[in-house]
């Protein structure tokens, strides 16, 4: 395979070192960490650093004039984790970069110290954002970093200035893409693709700040972010309030009842960000955050899985595999990475952030009924035989030679199997999510939710991660085993819920 001429030259290797998965550092602190699956290689090895080089180099940001993200990164780590070999990695790249990037340029001018919030939403100078953002990490940590760029007061409000930097609203916007971004490069130690993310937040635009709660909402005072940031977080002694109960609210709020279809899906998500960010602060305010703050992450995950997962089941036993809505579980899936380092107030910061910004998310795809009892009363969901040949079992095979736990006696490798050769590239990032939620938390009994306000929360148990994983599979297609994925154009539905 061939890589961009000028790579090797013009960057420093210590960016892109070979990756060293958390999971294998000393992070005792973080609440849960994802894994690497057997299959890594240093062939693979070698071929992930040459395209995350490649790309650095050659590829913009965002690979269109309207903001549409460059997935290579993240497609080409997933892939690796995940054990595919340096064939599919090559493939998957010249794959994507062939038909979707968009050449990298330079920007009009160095970003500094002084002027670093003289530039955010601007995607010109993104090049020039990475730059700056390199030069820092030369004398800080990315986690300083991430202290002093997205979560400090003076990084999100300025008094006396028209335009606020609002730099954790531009983190969690863009459907999560800087902290998914930031995110790989945090999980795998490959500082270069958590500079390219952090560069990234600033050139987003920041169109869920109204989502951030505060304590002026409940006031009916106008907050600015001046408030917003000041607001009282400290400890409350009030009865905990769960994720679930949150959404359930959330699901009977008659203010968010769909009008009908719009006619521009992503903006309409963004006009409820707009319309609604105030009434989604409230209830995102409403959600206690007190005491161990690593179980409230645990929370979002279940709740993004269940919004993806559980809001796709059709009347009819279909399932509506929403493009935007995976995009709640992959990005679920750096939250305790980026989370375990920082302050606790920090923490606050973006666990409110990002759970406003997934209710505004399920609001703006139709706000899915969520039809937990049937979902897990349906039992081919568990007993998941992918399509074509199967093997033929001696008669010693285990448990019995008629018993279906003999072709597929572990699910979750059928389904990562065909993944590794899905030609999407969000396939792999959402399968690997799923597959490790479900090794975390898999053992989940029934009951643990049943004192929630959701309905039927009682039933929900750690499979809803495997029958997530084998519906989704069942939607984008087994290519591997001869189906052709959904669309020819995409994997993925995008009518939405309405």
């Amino acid at each position: 395979m061939e890589f961009h001429s000028k790579m090797p030259q013009e960057i420093d290797d210590k960016l892109f070192p070979p990756p060293v998965h958390i999971s294998l550092a000393k992070r005792d602190n973080a609440a849960f960490v994802p894994r690497i699956w057997p299959g890594v290689s240093a062939a693979s090895t070698n071929t992930l650093r040459s395209v995350l080089k490649d790309n650095h180099i050659r590829w913009h940001v965002f690979f269109n004039q309207r903001g549409f993200h460059n997935h290579i990164p993240h497609a080409a780590l997933a892939l690796w984790c995940l054990g595919a070999d340096a064939s599919i990695l090559e493939a998957s790249y010249k794959t994507h970069s062939d038909i979707y990037e968009r050449p990298a340029f330079a920007s009009p001018g160095p970003i500094t110290q002084e002027t670093w919030k003289d530039h955010l939403s601007d995607e010109k100078y993104y090049a020039a954002y990475v730059e700056f953002f390199t030069q820092q990490y030369e004398t800080k940590t990315f986690t300083d970093m991430l202290e002093e760029y997205v979560f400090a007061e003076n990084a999100n409000w300025v008094e006396n200035t028209p335009k606020q930097p609002e730099m954790v609203p531009r983190f969690i916007d863009g459907l999560f893409h800087a902290l998914i971004h930031t995110g790989y490069g945090v999980e795998f130690g490959v500082p270069g693709v958590s500079l390219e993310g952090l560069a990234q937040a600033a050139v987003h635009d920041s169109t869920c700040g109204s989502t951030i709660p505060a304590s002026s909402l409940d006031t009916g005072i106008d907050g600015d972010l001046a408030s917003r940031f000041a607001a009282n977080i400290g400890l409350s002694e009030t009865k905990d309030v769960h994720a679930f109960s949150i959404l359930a609210r959330v699901l009977t709020d008659p203010r968010f009842a769909s009008n009908g279809k719009p006619d521009d899906a992503v903006r309409f998500a963004l006009d409820t960000m707009r319309v609604h960010g105030k009434a989604i602060a409230k209830h995102v305010d409403q959600w206690t955050l007190d005491g161990d703050l690593s179980k409230k992450v645990e929370e979002l995950l279940w709740t993004a899985t269940l919004v993806y997962g559980v809001g796709g089941l059709e009347a009819n036993g279909g399932f509506n595999a929403d493009f935007f809505l995976i995009h709640l579980v992959t990005s679920s899936l750096f939250l305790p990475t980026i989370f375990s380092p920082l302050k606790r107030n920090s923490q606050i910061q973006l666990l409110k952030a990002y759970f406003g910004s997934l209710i505004a998310w399920y609001i703006g795809r139709g706000r899915p009924e969520l039809d937990i009892k049937s979902f897990f009363a349906n039992p081919s969901t568990l007993l998941l035989t992918p399509p074509g040949p199967h093997p033929t079992q001696n008669k010693v095979a285990q448990p019995s030679p008629t018993s279906p736990h003999e072709i597929t006696p572990n699910p979750w490798l059928q389904i990562i199997q065909s993944t590794l050769v899905h030609p999407d590239d969000h396939v792999c990032k959402l399968q690997r999510a799923l597959a490790d939620f479900g090794a975390f938390l898999g053992d989940v009994k029934k009951g643990c939710f049943g004192g929630t306000e959701l309905k039927d929360a009682e039933m929900i148990d750690g499979t809803l991660f495997l029958r997530t994983a084998g519906l989704t599979a069942g939607r984008v297609g087994w290519v591997r085993e001869g189906e052709p994925q959904l669309m020819e154009a995409s994997a993925w539905d995008r009518r939405g819920f309405f």
